[in-house]
């Protein structure tokens, strides 16, 4: 019977999450789906068609590497890296990145793209904000786009103590995600309201993805993402709200 590749790639995916470190036994498992399934091959072959269609990735990388300040002997951790949005687009202007993502289907499309392009200064590396272990020197700055949402809010915490010990003194963090800032006194005309235009702009699909997000993911109001940013010792730079759905933070790690 001849095997084909789909299937290598999904026995190696289930065996590498299998891997991921998850001690203690009460430890949250990043690896499970969080709403959409980013472990599915197929998610992954769709993820980058799908998301060009409302996102510029040159553009978003080329504003975070301006925001960063870094020079080009910087070192950056992309956390939860995804298919390479970020880290491929940024891989000119540092000396190395460290790609992180929970997803080997994830990762793997990011290689492809990665190899396609030459290259050389990218390390892939399977793990999440509760998994992953940094051993080499301490960062410059970390970025994590549209990731953090996947773990509820005490995970959070945890996961931005994690980065923090993780990059350097005075570093860079800058996270954009999916944070509430919307009036919750109205909460149920926002989200139909929300859901109705995204949709009108990019289709059925968007609408499933936002229906799925507001009721399986774990996105959190902004009040307490910057409490949770401040506890995790980063002083928190610039934040940015838009539409009552997304938000920018850029933070610095506090002094010892």
């Amino acid at each position: 019977m001849k095997v084909r590749e789909m299937d290598i790639q999904l026995y190696r995916q289930c065996f590498n999450t299998l891997e991921v470190e998850r001690e203690p036994d009460w430890q949250y498992d990043e690896a499970k789906s969080c709403g959409v399934n980013y472990n599915s091959l197929w998610q992954a072959r769709i993820y980058d068609r799908r998301h060009r269609g409302f996102r510029d990735y040159d553009k978003e990388a080329k504003e975070i590497i301006a925001l960063l300040g870094l020079d080009t002997d910087g070192t950056v951790l992309d956390m939860g890296c995804g298919t390479g949005a970020f880290a491929i687009n940024a891989a000119g202007y540092f000396r190395k990145i460290y790609a992180v993502d929970i997803s080997n289907a994830m990762l793997r499309r990011a290689r492809r793209k990665a190899k396609k392009e030459r290259l050389v200064n990218i390390e892939f590396r399977q793990g999440g904000f509760l998994s992953y272990v940094h051993d080499a020197e301490p960062l410059d700055a970390i970025v994590s786009i549209a990731a953090l949402h996947h773990l509820p809010d005490f995970w959070k915490i945890i996961a931005l103590k994690r980065l923090a010990r993780m990059v350097k003194t005075g570093g860079k963090l800058y996270i954009n995600d999916v944070v509430f800032s919307f009036d919750m006194t109205d909460y149920e005309s926002f989200i139909k309201g929300f859901i109705r235009s995204m949709t009108d702009r990019m289709g059925d699909q968007m609408k499933k993805e936002l229906e799925t997000h507001f009721r399986q993911e774990y996105s959190t109001f902004s009040w307490i993402m910057e409490g949770l940013l401040e506890k995790a010792d980063f002083i928190i730079e610039k934040a940015d709200y838009r539409e009552g759905f997304f938000a920018t933070y850029l933070c610095k790690k506090k002094t010892e």
